[in-house]
């Protein structure tokens, strides 16, 4: 049985193995491209094979397997800390307009994780056109769910200002977010006009997504030392605390 301080593991875990295996896949990926010398895939039109290029070879298994398990594993880091921030155990959501953009942030990464899981399937040399589709959907699902975290994190930080990690959390989440949507739609220039800008764009993101993710071992890891409904508590003695200091005020005057 873990000890109280432990409690927050369980939790932690599913960030930190999404993260790792997007990253990893696509170091695999990028390090069998570069082994096998740079070969030209069928679907490849550039120098710079983009990562749909390489996932649409021999290593299509590994790109699903890694599509499936990031996606699943963004979606259930959203849910997890929507559940924690209901029970308590995270700085719960005080005004029913948090509570919306929370889950409209949930359902922009359920619809990434269908976009990546889709994309990963209906393959580019296969399916160019379904492809782009779901790579649109993907990625429109990840900024959309990352804005509406960065607002929903932004109104939660001014209701508790005596925890400095939210203000944290929410200023990484909008900076990486920021160069990622810059990225992203640089990319989708380059991806008409410059394939190999395009590609390198393409791995960039990726890989920077990975950071985005890990954004959330951050946060769920704010659950330790926190029973559930820890923070509710902590609310109302802090209210009992301001209203005694107001009374003595008071009988002062």
């Amino acid at each position: 049985m873990f000890s109280h301080r432990h409690q927050h593991w369980a939790y932690v875990w599913i960030p930190l193995v999404t993260s790792f295996v997007w990253f990893g896949m696509l170091w695999a990926m990028l390090i069998t491209w570069l082994a096998q010398g740079r070969p030209k895939y069928v679907s490849q039109q550039g120098k710079i094979a983009y990562i749909s290029d390489i996932g649409a070879s021999f290593l299509k298994p590994l790109f699903i397997a890694g599509g499936a398990v990031t996606g699943v594993g963004f979606f259930l880091s959203l849910s997890v800390e929507r559940l924690l921030r209901y029970t308590g155990r995270l700085p719960p959501s005080l005004r029913k307009r948090e509570q919306v953009f929370s889950y409209l942030a949930i359902l922009g990464s359920l619809a990434g994780a269908v976009g990546l899981i889709c994309l990963a399937v209906f393959d580019t040399q296969r399916h160019k056109k379904l492809h782009r589709a779901f790579l649109l959907l993907f990625m429109l699902g990840v900024a959309f769910s990352a804005i509406f975290t960065i607002v929903e994190y932004h109104w939660i930080s001014r209701d508790f200002r005596e925890f400095q990690r939210l203000k944290i959390a929410y200023i990484a989440k909008a900076v990486i977010t920021t160069i990622l949507i810059c990225l992203a739609i640089a990319f989708g220039v380059a991806l008409y006009r410059s394939h190999n800008t395009g590609a390198i764009l393409e791995w960039t993101v990726a890989f920077l997504f990975t950071f985005y993710l890990l954004t959330f071992y951050y946060d769920l890891r704010q659950t330790k030392h926190f029973r559930k409904h820890g923070y509710f508590k902590d609310i109302i003695r802090a209210e009992k605390q301001r209203r005694a200091e107001k009374h003595h005020t008071m009988r002062q005057i």
